[in-house]
């Protein structure tokens, strides 16, 4: 038989006045209910724990005090969990753990973190590059406090907001012949070798891209980083098309790059944020409303090649 926290709380208040009115009275309940507590505790640990007087109230035994010195460690401990719990949640101080896959993350994730830590405490970030499917699971079994992701591959059980949704472009050398164009075609892009970014999602959409074009591409390299695709672009491997751009057209390799739009109708790429929205921590949540905040002021603009 188990032993409820009321029934601690009852017993501990029943031997601290050694009166079960008086304990009641405190705690606003019928004497009876004390009384049942005692018998609760004393049943549990098979012990008598308290000797009843008619007229003197209660007096505990030497196995009633050693027990109600537990129980109140125990109510002690059970209470400081709630407060730490409490101040945890409501803190700017701690660990905020952030699991990405947004390909231009270093672009705008520093910026954002930059603005929404000033009035923090001591903050100990954990900022982790993974896959779309390894990023969600880490939400869900909580190695990740908060997730950038795309959400056209998001699990039904992920919650989850859009920040930015951003239409294909064409990457080019900066001295292609195409790189002075206001638009090209998706008929244009499938005439030139391509650097694919061969990553889960982003590949398959690329892929998709040609399919409904029914045009199978030149692959001239494949890459599983964003700033290889734009280093081999700038020195003339290819052209590639992605959908988020850095706000820098020079790339590691020291070439620069053009983006153009695509005139073509075509679907988008949505970079979404997602966390437990039931309970957010303080901390999480004023990071969430810095990354709305960052999208809906300058994101779009500094994020989207438009036409």
């Amino acid at each position: 038989m188990h032993i409820s926290l009321k029934a601690m709380t009852y017993f501990t208040t029943a031997l601290r006045h050694g009166n079960i009115a008086k304990a009641a009275a405190e705690l606003n309940i019928a004497a009876s209910a004390v009384s049942a507590a005692i018998d609760q505790v004393e049943s549990a640990c098979d012990l008598t724990l308290v000797t009843r007087h008619r007229a003197r109230g209660i007096q505990p035994t030497a196995n009633g005090l050693a027990i109600a010195r537990k129980c109140a460690r125990l109510l002690e401990d059970y209470q400081s969990i709630l407060t730490e719990g409490a101040e945890l949640k409501q803190s700017l101080s701690g660990t905020l753990r952030i699991g990405y896959y947004a390909p231009i993350a270093p672009a705008f994730l520093p910026k954002i973190l930059a603005c929404c830590m000033q009035e923090a405490g001591e903050v100990t970030l954990h900022i982790e590059e993974c896959d779309n499917d390894s990023a969600q699971e880490g939400l869900l079994n909580g190695t990740y406090d908060v997730i950038l992701f795309v959400s056209e591959g998001a699990r039904p059980s992920i919650d989850y907001d859009v920040l930015i949704s951003a239409p294909p472009y064409c990457l080019l050398p900066e001295a292609h012949r195409l790189a002075t164009q206001h638009t090209v075609t998706m008929a244009d892009i499938a005439r030139e070798p391509l650097v694919v970014l061969n990553r889960p999602v982003a590949a398959a959409y690329y892929r998709g891209l040609f399919d409904a074009l029914g045009r199978e591409p030149a692959i001239a390299a494949y890459a599983t980083s964003t700033e290889m695709v734009r280093s081999l672009v700038s020195l003339g491997h290819g052209c590639a098309i992605l959908n988020m751009r850095p706000l820098t057209r020079t790339t590691y390799s020291g070439g620069a790059v053009i983006e153009v739009p695509i005139s073509d109708a075509l679907p988008p790429l949505t970079l979404a944020i997602a966390y437990d929205k039931s309970r957010p921590r303080r901390i999480v949540q004023t990071f969430v409303d810095a990354c709305r905040d960052h999208f809906e002021a300058i994101g779009t603009e500094q994020c989207i090649v438009g036409s």
